[in-house]
């Protein structure tokens, strides 16, 4: 069985951030990821993170591909493959319209077309050869890196909800992320497309682990609603999926009243389907639940509970039996 891997909350400190890292280092996790949202920037922060945790591999969840060009993307992904002696997976994604439009100022167009632009662009870049490059988004000439890559093929996961970045994601990548799923829907979902050729199978799952299962339960349901209100590809993907009067319920309290008691509206079906939120003991359970329907490497997202020290110390601690087997 394959290790677990983690992520670190976008809320938490550079401070945290570097502690969490320290205390990953010891336990030595497959992989480290480091999210980006609209907070501290992400190759930054994995550089950081990549000097205090020596041992895991260091992932990106997720660059987003309308923030930065391929080129900066290539060279970023070079900068910190160096720095962490060739460690890098890079996490790629397309985000979402109101980050990209409101908070970047560039059009949502052509998501697909970008994403398979930017991978061939950024492989390239990495093979250490000059570009030549004529797409239907980007044209490139003469460019190459100016420093040597430390590899010349760094692993690339893209972040996937619909069916067309699915079937992109197969076609061209290393590994998908998934997030926020039902389990019976990826389950089939992977089984389908694992026929057409075996990738790393990922999914972030968020995580609230607490000796009062009601605190961690609560905990969860505030950032799954969050993700539910705020995130329209997720809302309309999970009402697709099975679940879409439950995000109109919350969609609608939202419109009504904002984000405050959002959480008291996540039924607890629908919680037990995407999350793991509860005492140790259940968080186990729960997690063997997911490995089960087909996921490699389950990405635990941390979502801390009071001091963020002390939370993280019960999270690691509740799976550390599972990492040292």
């Amino acid at each position: 069985m394959r290790q677990l891997s983690y992520s670190l909350g976008s809320l938490l400190s550079i401070e945290e951030v570097i502690e969490c890292s320290k205390k990953l280092n010891k336990i030595k996790p497959e992989v480290m990821w480091i999210p980006e949202t609209w907070g501290m920037e992400n190759f930054s922060m994995l550089g950081l993170a990549s000097r205090e945790n020596t041992f895991s591999k260091i992932g990106s969840s997720i660059i987003n591909i309308y923030s930065r060009s391929p080129s900066l993307i290539a060279m970023g992904a070079s900068t910190i493959d160096t720095i962490s002696n060739g460690r890098l997976i890079l996490g790629l994604g397309t985000s979402s319209v109101p980050i990209v439009e409101d908070f970047h100022g560039n059009s949502f167009e052509s998501p697909v077309q970008r994403m398979k632009e930017y991978v061939e662009i950024i492989r390239l870049a990495l093979s250490g050869n000059k570009i030549n490059y004529s797409g239907t988004i980007f044209s490139l000439r003469d460019f190459s890196l100016l420093t040597k890559p430390v590899r010349n093929k760094i692993p690339i996961y893209l972040a996937a909800i619909n069916q067309k970045m699915l079937e992109l994601t197969w076609d061209i990548a290393d590994g998908v992320i998934f997030y926020l799923r039902p389990k019976n829907e990826m389950k089939e979902t992977i089984s389908r497309m694992q026929k057409k050729k075996k990738i790393d199978t990922t999914l972030q799952i968020i995580t609230c682990i607490h000796s009062d299962h009601e605190k961690a339960v609560n905990r969860a349901k505030k950032t799954l609603s969050f993700y539910i209100a705020v995130g329209k590809i997720y809302r309309e993907f999970l009402e697709l999926s099975g679940y879409a009067k439950e995000t109109q319920i919350i969609f609608n309290e939202y419109k009504k009243g904002g984000l405050d008691d959002l959480d008291k509206f996540v039924p607890d079906k629908m919680l037990d389907d995407l999350c793991i939120a509860g005492t140790p003991d259940l968080a186990l359970k729960k997690l063997n639940e997911f490995r089960n329907i087909g996921i490699n490497l389950p990405i635990i997202q941390f979502n801390p509970i009071g001091n963020v020290k002390e939370s993280f110390e019960l999270l690691t601690n509740t799976f550390s039996g599972e990492l040292n087997e």
